[in-house]
């Protein structure tokens, strides 16, 4: 399984400028005016595990596969998307296919930079709070309007057919929900809720979890004192959203450089990781993601699960073959694979662990899957 980020907010925020240091590649245009990115720029890119070379030194593999986490630049949006306003309609279909939304919010002072919602002033304040609260009401307007016809339709097929009544009743408290400017993601719901299964076919917009991403300038790399920083994580707190501070500009900068030369360049900003790095990990924290890994003379490759998955599903990510057939993994945890040597020694040191249907699948587990 692939994780897929769609990068949104509102214009000439930075949004594409990220998209192009995230993906080291020059792929997406960022001109200073609204609507410079009109079709989504899709990159893969590569999850950085230094546990993969850990196992490489061990096992010597042709190849090193890593995790990957697909990010789309998505076009800026603007009030009024959810009726169609600058190229709302379009944005938000593209949004649905996403797991995750990172919302990337200016925080930065520059005269020279248009802002959007001030219709085109330059010198307008900035307001991180309110450009958040702009595209996250365009979310809840689209998922209001997505269910209303939902609603529409299971209500009126309700008066002829009473099991459908649940899920008209559903519906019409997440819709008040909604009208209360509440995102789908704080709707309370247990298991066997009527709106569960309406949760998992309309893909709201606002269920996706959100990671607020606070842009700021070139000299103010960690945020510490900028005001515009301090109100947009009091927001995402609030929202019970996740925030990381990027400076979109410097990361740009670092496209271009070999490995040495951009360890160089984030040491002298007193950073010891990308935000590249930094944002994929508090993506897959957000979204209860981790990694297992095979290993072997052909590759070793990293395979991203969900927390909680047993082994069997797990097995499913390589091949559905695996899960169907699925006999028993042999698991090695990755520090005792590390310090054993390899499987061999793991077996040896009694370290390798034969696990059952039941097992759930641990962050590090080296595994070899057996099936019929």
């Amino acid at each position: 399984m692939s994780l897929s980020v769609g990068i949104v907010g509102l214009p000439n925020v930075g949004k594409s400028t990220l998209f192009n240091a995230l993906t080291k590649k020059q792929q997406a245009a960022a001109e200073n005016y609204p609507f410079c990115t009109i079709e989504p720029n899709t990159a893969v890119v590569d999850v950085e595990d230094k546990r993969l070379g850990e196992l490489a030194k061990i096992v010597n593999p042709r190849q090193i596969i890593k995790a990957t986490v697909d990010f789309t630049d998505i076009a800026g949006l603007v009030k009024g998307a959810s009726k169609g306003e600058g190229l709302g309609n379009k944005f938000l279909a593209n949004i649905r296919e996403c797991d995750a939304i990172l919302h990337v919010v200016r925080c930065f002072e520059n005269d020279d930079i248009i802002h959007v919602q001030e219709g085109g002033n330059k010198s307008a304040p900035i307001d991180p709070v309110g450009d958040a609260e702009v595209i996250e009401t365009e979310l809840i307007l689209a998922d209001m309007e997505q269910l209303q016809r939902r609603y529409d339709k299971v209500k009126k097929e309700a008066q002829a057919k009473p099991p459908l009544r649940p899920e008209a009743e559903a519906c019409a408290k997440l819709l008040k929900h909604l009208e209360d400017g509440r995102p789908v993601r704080s709707f309370p719901r247990g298991e066997g809720d009527a709106i569960l299964p309406v949760l998992k076919e309309l893909h709201f917009l606002t269920e996706k979890p959100v990671i607020f991403c606070a842009n700021v300038a070139d000299d103010d790399v960690a945020g510490e004192g900028n005001p515009h920083v301090a109100a947009l994580k009091e927001y995402a707190a609030k929202a019970g959203s996740e925030m990381v501070v990027i400076c979109a500009q410097m990361e740009a900068d670092l496209a271009g450089l070999s490995e040495s030369e951009a360890k160089e360049f984030l040491e002298s900003y007193g950073l010891s990781e990308s935000s590249l790095d930094r944002t994929i990990k508090l993506a897959y924290h957000t979204l209860g993601l981790a990694s297992y890994f095979t290993a072997g003379p052909k590759e070793v490759r990293a395979w991203t699960f969900r927390r909680g998955w047993k082994a069997p599903k797990c097995a499913g990510v390589i091949h559905t073959d695996f899960e169907k057939g699925f006999i028993r993994a042999e698991v090695v945890a990755f520090e005792d694979y590390v310090k054993h040597g390899g499987v061999a020694g793991a077996r040896s040191a009694g370290a390798l662990r034969p696990e059952g249907k039941e097992y759930e699948m641990q962050d590090g587990d080296v595994v070899e899957f057996l099936f019929n």
